[in-house]
């Protein structure tokens, strides 16, 4: 059995939307409760002991008006990151649950489909337990054989909220017979990146595109009196501008992606720790967020998966960039050496270019070999 989400805007009307922030409110309160009881309990008797949303609804009635599933996960969402905090043998230690903010805090609550609670109606709306139909844009429906398992309500900065739905399904994949249709891809800070082919990209630059409009609203803001009806209003402009940069940016990625899952059988990458890349020491770090590059190799494993073809990465160690694409010799090239001449062959390349093509030629041996 396999997973898979499908992400819906929700058009909830006044009412709705007021229950939805309610739910968002009363799973911050239990879970900052539980938390708190947790931390009081373990001082005393050294274990964290077994609270539950049952236990402060007497204390707290308007628990009551919301999905008591919602307030269960909640439960289990702390409970695994107790688990994870103190469970040894995991590679990177969780740290101990905080507190939630109210200011700070994603806005989002998660309910379970128990016999139809949850469901997509007419293709034009969803139900959700506790609050009925809310209108939404179906771009998209199911199989029939999926199974709705459970639904994410989220709202971002700009107001808008999203229903994230989760199906179960029998995952029956035929994975295509191994090819040389294959593709190498290396980073390229300046177009996301540069394929074995020599095919380089011209993305743009949605941040820096939008980055003097953001400015100028961010220093309009600074001029308005925090909390007042303006300052709301600016926050709300600033929201707006950044979520149409992060849709430009998901957009162009994701059309790229499908089309190379739909070209190449084999797509070989390296593992690359986007996060060092971007640091200070780089002096890049605003064109590698820009562009994306760890999302876009997201998207592509999982697109790839689900048509049974193969995502090959192979280790970031390993000196694309120092050997020779023609004969196989070692050369070592400094950052600022963007041709690649062998001494041995006389082969003159680009270096992004020739790495990508020993990358290509790395994932084929390594995908063949296994």
């Amino acid at each position: 059995m396999a997973n898979k989400a499908i992400k819906y805007r929700l058009y909830p009307t006044t009412e709705q939307a007021v229950m939805f922030v309610k739910t968002f409110g009363c799973c911050r309160k239990v879970y900052n409760l539980i938390l708190t009881d947790k931390i009081a309990c373990y001082e005393e008797t050294k274990a964290f002991g077994k609270q539950t949303p049952a236990m402060y609804k007497k204390e707290y009635p308007f628990l009551k008006e919301v999905d008591s599933l919602a307030l269960a996960n909640v439960q289990l969402n702390l409970q695994s990151a107790m688990k994870n905090c103190f469970d040894k043998t995991r590679k990177k230690q969780n740290g101990f649950p905080k507190f939630k903010s109210a200011k700070h805090s994603r806005k989002s609550y998660t309910t379970n489909n128990q016999n139809g609670t949850v469901a997509i109606v007419e293709n034009r709306s969803i139900k959700f337990p506790k609050i009925g139909k809310v209108k939404a844009k179906i771009h998209r429906m199911p199989e029939e054989s999926w199974k709705l398992k459970s639904v994410t309500i989220s709202q971002d900065s700009d107001g808008k909220f999203y229903a994230s739905v989760l199906f179960e399904y029998e995952a029956t994949i035929t994975r295509v017979a191994l090819s040389d249709n294959a593709i190498g891809f290396d980073y390229k800070s300046n177009g996301l990146y540069i394929d074995s082919n020599g095919y380089c990209p011209d993305k743009k630059k949605y941040y820096r595109q939008n980055q003097d409009k953001l400015a100028h609203a961010q220093r309009k803001q600074k001029h308005r009196t925090i909390g007042s009806n303006n300052y709301k209003k600016q926050q709300l402009r600033i929201a707006n501008i950044q979520r149409h940069t992060s849709n430009q940016k998901f957009d162009y990625l994701h059309k790229e992606s499908t089309k190379i899952a739909n070209l190449y059988d084999v797509v070989c990458v390296e593992s690359l720790d986007m996060k060092a890349i971007s640091n200070k020491g780089f002096g890049n770090g605003k064109a590698t967020l820009d562009n994306g590059y760890g999302m876009f190799l997201n998207m592509l494993e999982y697109k790839l998966a689900d048509r049974g073809k193969y995502f090959v990465k192979i280790d970031k160690w390993y000196p694309s960039s120092q050997l020779c694409s023609c004969c196989g010799k070692q050369k070592k090239l400094t950052l600022t050496d963007r041709i690649y001449k062998c001494d041995d062959c006389g082969f003159a390349i680009n270096r992004d270019f020739n790495a990508a093509i020993n990358i290509k030629n790395e994932g084929l041996r390594i995908r063949k070999s296994t």
